[in-house]
Formats: structure tokens, C-alpha cells, sequence
């Protein structure tokens, strides 16, 4: 098992490259580090739980998103650890440890590519593969203070990944210099080079700032003053997104009748998307791994072991359902954004939760995080979460940008040139005293 020096990301270590090529390829010389949910081959893809482990051989081949960056250049050091079956947003994990969050050492690095994220944050490799089915590149790049993308759905091929629930798995990717993850995206979604296009709109959605813990402009501030400054301050809209979803997607009825909505942390038309995700994840988790979990009965932890075993009880009703709250909302965000808008919304609701916290407030948290998780997992649109330091109780602190789905090379071009007036202006705003 790993070492303190690696602050508990890594499963186990080996090296691996391509063969040397004469070309200059786009990420040699860099490392990588792949979630313990990519196959590669001659080693077990354990899944976040040994019982896992235990009752599966190992893989045959590698997956070909762990292929693409090798042949890219790039060389994998070692796989990650995860939480259990990757049903978690937490990052803690009771049979392998937890890994130690570099940004904040007492609070969860999030869940569920833990390891992952924690590796990148550490500067223990230069970026790391992790997939994100409902948060789970995103969540943990904003616990850890780093850079994570969530590409449109299904642009980067799951084959050799374990699913969780195939209409929302992504395989995604870390890195903490926004040239290293343009590069990294590059290689992963086979684009071809073009020219930065400055984006037509960026919109504020007020709501889920509001839904935050931390003070909305102390979040927003940074981004309004950096497109000032490159664009102009025409470029910014605002927007109440959760009306704007419950008007054009008219699907979601079904969800907030279901649901108790008048809990006042959160926006009901995002909480029913949620929903209609929570659904679909379900079926499809007990599709995938029902008959495993019944017959094995691995162990499990706390949290995890009671979302499991839910799963195991969903049924296809409202199914239907689910995929006309997809349609809908994808039609109804392109609209909203035109051909290149860019929406942007808080990561998470608030700074990374302590160790071990006590599941009510939790669970409120979950919440909120999920609702703001539910916009791009429901879309499919693409989502880079993007750190803003230390600027609230010196904890991270993380904004997001959305784009319409097929976007991802105008996303990724757009963090890059945006990135270092951004720092700039989050290190003026920490100056004043946030």
C-alpha cells in the first residue's frame, strides 16, 4: 500500500510508457496517474473495494483512454485509490484509507476519483485520469484546489472503464496548469488545433451562487473583474437558471411533485433534476452490479453500504421520464447559451467538508452539490471546475464554466486564456482580506 510521502492516493505503482518515438509528441515527459476504475493490462481493476478485487481477474488489456495518453507521450505511474464502487462524492474509503486532501489535511479530498485528484494536488504527477458519472472529477477538484474537466458525454470512450451508470460516465481528467489539461483534452478527444474563439456570453447563474456557504461575489467577483478586463464587461448576463429550467423543461414535474422541496437549501427545479438523475443512476447501477452484490455481499462502508443496497431496489418507473428531462434540458440550454456562451456556476455549495462528518449537515450538502452536479450530468454538456485559492477560512475554494455539448475544445481553450488573469484577481481579492 502507499506510503505517507504519496498522502495515500496511489493503489499501487509501476511504470509505464510507449516506446520511444522520434516525433515530438504533445505530453511527453509528463506523468500520469489512472483511477483504479481503467483497466490496464496484467493488473486487477479493483474498483474501490477489495471484495471486488478478489472475485476479478486481471485485465486482459488497457482501457483506450489510459492508451491514448501513453501514446500521446505521457508516462503512467501508478493507479489511484477510489471510493467503493465509486458511489460516493467524499473520497473516503474505509478498507484502503483516505487520501490526504494537500489543500486542506482535515477535510475530505472528495469522491469519488480521490486519489486522483489528491495525486495532482500533491504534485506527486503532472495529471490523472478519473471519470465522473455524477461529480466525480468535478467535486474533487475543487476540494483539492485544482483543475478537472468533465467532457461532454460521451466524447471519450468508456470501453476498459468499470460503468457505473452509462448514461452519465465520463472519463475526465486533472492537471494544475491549464496548458497541461488543454494538452491532455487534446490528445483524449482527438481535436484538432484551432484558434481561440472568445465566447459570445458568459452567463451568471445568481441562483446557485446563492445556494453556496461562501458569499457569492466573493466567488464571482474574480471572474466578473477578469472578462472585464480580456473582453469587456458586455460579454456578462445573469441569469435565475432554476426558473429558467422549470419553464423549458417540462418533464421535471413529475420529479418535484416526488420530492420534499420546501427544504430551503435548495432550488427545486435543480433538486428534481437530481432526482430524475438519482433514478436513472440507480437502474442502471443495479443493472451493472446487482447480481455481483447479491451474491457476493462485499463489505462495504458507511454511506456507500446504504446507497448500494437502495440501488438494489430500483425499479424502471419514471424511466421514460428521465430521458425526456435529458432531451428538454439539453434543448432548452442551448438555447440559453447559443453557439458560444459559457454558464458559470459555483462547483460545490461551500467549502470541502471535515473528516468524518456528522451525516445530517452532510447530507445537505450532498444535496446542494448534487442539484449543482445535475446541470452538466442531465445536459451532457462539458464542465471545467476551476480553482480560485484559498479565499474563504483558507480553504479552496472552486468556480465552474459550462459549454454546450461538442464544445469541449472551446472550453478548454477558454480556461487557458482566461486562467492567469483569474489568479491575478483571486490574489487581489485574498489581499483585501476574504
Amino acid at each position: 500500500m502507499a506510503k505517507d510521502t504519496d498522502y495515500g492516493a496511489f493503489m499501487e505503482k509501476f511504470v509505464l510508457q510507449q516506446s520511444s518515438s522520434p516525433h515530438e509528441l504533445p505530453l511527453n515527459s509528463l506523468t500520469f496517474a489512472v483511477k483504479d476504475i481503467f483497466d490496464v493490462d496484467g493488473y486487477v481493476t479493483g474498483f474501490g473495494n477489495p471484495d471486488w478485487a478478489r472475485t476479478h481477474p486481471a485485465a486482459t488489456s488497457t482501457a483506450p483512454a489510459v492508451l491514448a495518453v501513453l501514446r500521446g507521450g505521457a508516462t503512467c505511474v501508478g493507479k489511484t485509490v477510489m471510493d467503493e464502487m465509486a458511489y460516493s462524492m467524499n473520497g473516503e474509503n474505509k478498507h484502503y484509507g483516505t487520501p490526504k486532501n494537500p489543500c486542506a489535511p482535515d477535510r475530505v479530498p472528495g469522491g469519488s476519483s480521490s486519489g486522483s485528484a489528491v495525486a495532482v494536488g500533491a504534485k506527486l504527477v503532472d495529471f490523472s485520469l478519473g471519470t465522473d458519472t455524477g461529480g466525480s472529477v468535478r467535486i474533487p477538484a475543487s476540494h483539492c484546489g485544482i483543475l478537472g474537466f468533465r467532457p461532454s458525454h460521451g466524447a471519450i470512450s468508456t470501453t476498459g472503464v468499470i460503468p457505473m451508470a452509462q448514461s452519465f460516465d465520463s472519463v475526465g481528467w486533472f492537471a494544475r496548469d491549464p496548458m497541461i489539461l488543454n494538452r491532455v483534452g487534446q490528445v483524449l478527444l482527438q481535436l484538432p488545433e484551432v484558434d481561440p474563439v472568445i465566447p459570445s456570453q458568459i452567463i451568471i447563474a445568481e441562483d446557485c451562487f446563492q445556494l453556496s456557504t461562501i458569499p457569492s461575489d466573493r466567488v464571482t467577483e474574480p471572474l466578473l473583474k477578469s472578462v472585464n478586463k480580456l473582453f469587456g464587461g458586455d460579454l456578462v448576463k445573469h441569469a435565475v437558471l432554476g426558473d429558467y429550467v422549470k419553464e423549458k423543461v417540462p418533464s421535471l414535474k413529475q420529479f418535484m411533485i416526488k420530492g420534499n422541496f420546501d427544504q430551503e437549501y435548495n432550488i427545486p427545479s435543480l433538486a428534481a433534476l437530481a432526482s430524475a438523475v438519482q433514478l436513472l443512476l440507480r437502474y442502471e447501477f443495479k443493472n451493472n452490479h446487482g447480481e455481483w452484490i447479491s451474491t457476493v455481499k462485499p463489505d462495504l462502508g458507511p454511506g456507500i453500504s446504504e446507497r448500494v443496497w437502495e440501488a438494489l431496489r430500483a425499479t424502471d418507473e419514471n424511466l421514460d421520464v428521465c430521458h425526456s428531462v435529458k432531451t428538454e434540458l439539453r434543448a432548452a440550454l442551448n438555447a440559453l447559451f447559443g453557439d458560444f456562451g459559457v454558464l458559470a456556476i459555483p462547483t460545490v455549495p461551500g467549502p470541502p467538508p471535515k473528516l468524518q462528518s456528522d451525516p445530517i449537515p452532510l447530507e445537505a450538502f450532498r444535496a446542494k452539490a448534487s442539484s449543482l452536479q445535475s446541470i452538466a450530468g442531465v445536459s451532457g454538456f462539458c464542465q471545467v471546475s476551476i480553482p480560485l485559492g484559498r479565499m474563504y477560512d483558507n480553504l479552496p475554494v472552486a468556480i465552474s464554466l459550462l459549454a454546450k455539448h461538442g464544445s469541449d475544445g472551446f472550453l478548454l481553450n477558454f480556461v487557458e486564456i482566461l486562467y492567469d488573469t483569474l489568479q491575478e484577481e483571486v490574489g487581489i481579492a485574498e489581499k483585501k482580506g476574504y
